[in-house]
């Protein structure tokens, strides 16, 4: 029986797939609870695959991939039902796609407090930065963990009409902002 594709990605510096994975990992877990359709596919950098499959080996789900190959990356993002991003341009390619997603955002405290004070805006995505407004949730800090992504991710399967929505949404921005070039 073929499993629809969540996509994952945990982010290229090693620095943010360490923060991220174990979330991810936890998050997977939760939705093999409830769920026995899916195949959670992370996008690794030829320098983080090997540290994901090393941490995925450990978690033993049996529905977990890992692919680097940019070819294959793309063809598995075109046919994934959803995807589960971290904050960063790679949220563009998601939203070209018309794949909808949540991002996800955390990093150690002191870099956050710095962050906090030199960044003014309300949001971590530039789709969201640009429509002023939420389109695709943000878990940022202590809202980035694996129950809260569950339930997000959750409520837009149960949902395609958010789902649509949301894409709806993100094609007028990617839109506009081609316009402004």
């Amino acid at each position: 029986k073929d499993k629809k594709i969540i996509s994952l990605f945990a982010g290229s510096r090693s620095s943010e797939t360490s923060i991220l994975l174990p979330i991810l990992i936890d998050f997977i877990k939760l939705m093999n609870d409830k769920f026995n359709d899916y195949l959670f596919v992370f996008h690794a950098t030829e320098e983080n695959k090997n540290y994901i499959n090393d941490n995925i080996k450990t978690a033993n789900t049996g529905n977990i991939e890992v692919v680097s190959d940019e070819n294959i990356k793309s063809q598995i993002l075109s046919n994934s039902v959803f995807a589960v991003s971290k904050s960063g341009t790679v949220s563009l390619e998601i939203s070209n796609l018309k794949i909808p997603s949540i991002i996800l955002y955390k990093m150690n405290f002191i870099n956050f407090l710095i962050v906090k004070m030199l960044v003014k805006t309300k949001f971590a995505n530039i789709i969201n930065i640009a429509a002023k407004k939420e389109i695709i949730p943000e878990l940022l800090q202590g809202d980035c963990n694996p129950k809260n992504i569950s339930s997000k991710t959750i409520y837009f399967l149960d949902n395609p009409e958010r789902m649509e929505e949301q894409i709806k949404e993100t094609q007028l921005i990617l839109k506009s902002l081609k316009n402004a070039n």
